[in-house]
Formats: C-alpha cells, structure tokens, sequence
C-alpha cells in the first residue's frame, strides 16, 4: 500500500504546458432551485468554460478523480449536501484550453485539472489519496465476435457534455442502460462502476469514441433509496445481467487483483453564492 496526498501535483507533469497555466477567472456558484436528475447538465466548452445547471458537489468530485457517484469505499467522508444539493455553475477560464483535440487522454486530464481547481478553491476541498492493491474487474475485450460501434461524433467535437445527447456520458434510463452518443471504454468502466461490487478499470486498450446501445441490467451493487422512499424502490429482477449486456459489445469483466487510488474527504465546505 502507497500513501499519498499529492496526487493533484503529481499529474501536472503529465499534462501539456497550456494545461499547467489554465485556470477559473471568475466563478459563479448558486444553490439550483431544481433538483430533479433530468435537469441535471455539466458542460466543458472548446475553451475551457464550464457551465453547470442542477450539478452536485459529487459529480463534480466523481469527474474530477474518477471515481463513482455512487455511494463507493473509493470516495469516503463525503458530506450528505455534497449529493443532495445541486447548483447552478458558471466558471470563465483565463486563458483557452484549446480541448477540442483529438487527443482525448490529454482533454480529459485537463478537464480533471480544471474540476480539482474549481473543488480545491471555490468548495474549499482537502482530499487525501492512498493507493491500495484490492479486488477489481477489469475490462476487456471478450471472445466474443460482436464489435462494438464507432461514434459518428469526432474527439475535437465531443467534450464533455452530460445532456441526454451529449458527450463521455449515458442517458439516463431504467436499469441504467448503456446508451450513449459518445463515450471511450474509461468513461464506461467509470459509469459500470457506479453499480458493481469492486472497482472496474479498463484494461481494453481501445482507443476513440463509441456509440452504444443496450437493455437495462441488473445491478451487483444497489445505492441507498431516495429519502423518504419506503422499501428498495425499483424492481430490477426481470433485467439481464451485466455479462450479457457486455457480450454484446464483445467486452466482458474479469475479476483479478490491481492497485487502485482511494480518497478521503477532509473538507467540502457549502459555497455561499457568489
């Protein structure tokens, strides 16, 4: 096991000049009046501009280390309001990131380092990492002959968007199908791992965007119920299982031992309005 607590630092090294001088020159942050899921939207404009309406602090956290929304030991101490109170975010860079780049691993890790800043200075987070060796599934390519489809949507035009039709995101549907315009295999490991039992990381080695399309599945792991909601909400018993979905797209999940990051939360301060 590694400890760490600067992992933020670190992963300035790896990122392009442009990436290591970018950050938010004006924010405006107010509590959204709207707290229904099909209100919620995040983009990252070609620039670098982020506008947000009806955004937990969570999906801003789950972004910006790759990490469940979830309930997950991978983020623990979070705050309750952190998954219940949205916002309504405007934040203006300095400078351009220049992401609409058909370089999707350098995008996101510049749209990481945006979110880290605009979490560190602006919900005045302190995060500490370790590294641990712990149960995972992997994801890769199965036996399977089935192919999976290549997106219409180019990499220098898909920057993150969670809208219904947006980009490295999936639409929200009963049994959380795999239904998305354009995603690569990092952001389907990220969204299968909101529902499994141990941390999925993608071993594929599958570079560029993909349009999917499926069922809804059964789920391995269950978040808690809304509040105020009696029983398990929800019956999910009738869906296909994970590994039948995934076959369709030639993919499958193997189960073996890898070194993951874990966080824990020291502080997420509320964000008065600005």
């Amino acid at each position: 096991m590694v400890a760490s607590r600067l992992l933020t630092g670190l992963m300035l090294f790896v990122l392009p000049p442009l990436a290591r001088s970018l950050h938010f020159a004006s924010v405006i942050i107010k509590a959204s009046a709207s707290s229904a899921p099909s209100t919620s939207r995040l983009q990252i404009l070609p620039n670098g501009d982020l506008i947000g309406h009806s955004v937990p602090a969570v999906e801003l956290m789950s972004l910006a280390y790759a990490v469940p929304e979830n309930p997950s030991p991978r983020l623990s101490s979070l705050p309750d309001w952190a998954v219940r109170q949205p916002f309504d975010i405007e934040a203006r860079t300095s400078s351009s990131a220049r992401l609409d780049t058909s370089d999707i691993p350098s995008q996101k890790q510049t749209i990481r380092l945006l979110l880290q800043e605009l979490l560190r200075d602006y919900f005045g987070l302190v995060i500490t990492a370790r590294t641990s060796t712990t149960p995972i599934y992997a994801l890769r390519l199965s036996s399977n002959d089935k192919k999976l489809t290549r997106s219409k949507i180019s990499s220098k035009e898909c920057i993150l968007d969670t809208g219904p039709d947006g980009c490295h995101s999936f639409a929200i549907g009963f049994g959380h199908p795999l239904n998305a315009t354009g995603i690569d295999m990092s952001d389907l490991a990220l969204y299968l791992e909101n529902w499994t039992d141990l941390p999925v990381v993608d071993r594929t080695a599958i570079a560029g965007l993909f349009a999917m399309h499926s069922q809804g599945w059964l789920p391995m792991n269950l978040p808690p119920p809304p509040p105020g909601a009696s029983g398990t909400g929800a019956e999910f018993s009738g869906l296909s299982t994970l590994s039948a979905v995934l076959s369709g797209f030639g993919l499958e999940l193997d189960r073996k031992e890898e070194s993951v990051p874990f966080y824990t939360v020291e502080r997420l301060n509320q964000p008065k309005a600005r």
